[in-house]
């Protein structure tokens, strides 16, 4: 209560942020108050009229002046005070208005008379009337006159809100957005703060689009905000609604659904069945396709405990390494990724060779001389770095003069630092044809991969003469 005396007066406003002052203005300036704070104004007579000797703003009627004056150039008796405020009561409801002093008070909602206690007496009156008031803003005014004696008043308006009285719903929140950090994962939600007086708070609902609010809220808060920090990072879709609730339990309807969509940090599940086998073209990689993957990276290392560096990149289930070496073994491991970038886990690792599938170059420099014993067969050094044997074949022409072909008999190994070979027959005379074949660790022959050989006709002696 702001009790005005002298000269000096000052008006205290309570005010969303708190308590502020202000200089008391004179008759003559035009004075503000913000809502709900009261403007008071006083008068020399106790009808209202003419000009108020003095304007301030009060943030609660409830004075007690005695006998003195209530202000400056105004008398200690026959004098009037009125109060006046205008404000939003949301979707309204039940209330109690509540009055009491010496000597008359009378209340007016809108305009319209609502208590009256209106006499001069020696003993402190007071009354409560209960009313009910609709949505929106309505104006309160308080009229008190001091015919003699003592002077005092209060005043006050609060909702009743006793379930089985307050049957009116809070009016839906309005102003209700959303913003999504991506950076955070978190979803911050805003709305208007509303204007019942008997005002609980607000729930927070939340939903995956195209599903079903649940009957229970995700948040409770006083607050005109919510931040939402256990949301999924999956790249769904949710939405959000929010309702006012009162002290009697009413709960006003829904805003909007608001949208987010959230970011995608979930990564798929790890690739499963992995397979790898030697092809003529490299190593053959294989393995189950995975929900949800968008592509598929393949490391390798030489060994299974060793570093893995990425190999590829693919978008179907399996890869063709074509750049691993002949002979040599490698260790693979697969990972999956969704669309949004996340990477799963590697597979467990698989272990395969690729096949030599190279023949050594055909055996070059070869001479078959008719010795007494047979023959003797020479040739050149193979370059084949992992060859591992010769084979020297014998064979007998077949055909007419026109076209012949050599046919082969099975051969004679030699080891890979020989270039000569002693064949012994019982020299009788008669034409055979040879070849050198050579056979890497692989067991690949050049003969047998490419059908070539230098083909060497050589005639025995004949000794049997």
């Amino acid at each position: 209560m702001n009790p005005a005396r002298g000269t000096a007066a000052v008006a205290v406003l309570a005010t969303a942020a708190g308590l502020m002052t202000a200089a008391a203005a004179p008759a003559s300036a035009a004075v503000t108050c913000a809502s709900p704070v009261f403007k008071r104004t006083f008068y020399a007579n106790t009808t209202f009229s003419g000009t108020p000797k003095k304007t301030d703003c009060d943030s609660a009627i409830d004075q007690n002046w005695g006998t003195g004056a209530p202000a400056s150039g105004l008398p200690g008796n026959s004098f009037g005070v009125r109060w006046t405020v205008t404000r939003d009561f949301g979707s309204g409801g039940p209330f109690r208005i509540s009055a009491s002093g010496l000597d008359g008070i009378r209340v007016y909602v809108d305009g319209t008379r609502k208590l009256s206690l209106w006499k001069n007496g020696s003993a402190t009156v007071s009354k409560n009337v209960d009313l009910t008031l609709a949505k929106g803003k309505h104006t309160l005014r308080i009229d008190y006159v001091n015919w003699t004696g003592s002077a005092k008043v209060k005043f006050s308006y609060a909702p009743r809100t006793s379930a089985s009285v307050d049957k009116v719903a809070p009016l839906k929140p309005t102003g209700a957005a959303v913003a999504y950090d991506r950076a955070t994962g978190k979803a911050k939600l805003t709305w208007a703060k509303n204007k019942e007086m008997d005002l609980a708070g607000y729930q927070v609902y939340r939903r995956e689009k195209g599903g079903t609010y649940p009957s229970a809220p995700l948040a409770t808060t006083t607050s005109a905000s919510y931040t939402d920090s256990t949301l999924p990072v999956t790249g769904a879709a949710y939405e959000y609604t929010v309702r006012a609730h009162d002290k009697a339990g009413n709960k006003s309807s829904a805003t909007a659904s608001l949208p987010v969509t959230t970011a995608d940090r979930t990564p798929p599940a790890v690739p499963g069945g992995l397979t790898a086998g030697s092809e003529a073209e490299g190593l053959s990689l294989n393995w189950s396709p995975v929900t949800g993957a968008a592509s598929y990276r393949v490391y390798r290392s030489t060994t299974p405990d060793g570093t893995y560096t990425r190999l590829a990149t693919t978008t179907a289930a399996t890869h063709m390494d074509t750049t691993a070496a002949e002979g040599s073994a490698y260790t693979y491991r697969v990972t999956a990724l969704d669309s949004s970038g996340n990477e799963s886990a590697r597979s467990a690792p698989v272990t395969a060779r690729r096949a030599d599938l190279t023949p050594p170059p055909a055996v070059t420099g070869v001479q078959v001389t008719p010795t007494e014993y047979g023959f003797h067969i020479t040739w050149h050094p193979n370059p084949a770095p992992d060859l591992a044997n010769y084979v020297v074949r014998r064979g007998e022409l077949l055909g007419d003069e026109e076209e012949q072909v050599c046919s082969l008999y099975p051969g004679y190994y030699v080891g890979p630092d020989t270039t000569s070979y002693r064949y012994e027959t019982v020299p009788d005379g008669d034409v055979s044809c040879f070849i050198v074949d050579a056979i890497d660790d692989a067991g690949n022959s050049s003969f047998t991969w490419t059908g070539e050989a230098q083909i060497v006709v050589a005639t025995e002696l004949d000794l049997t003469r």
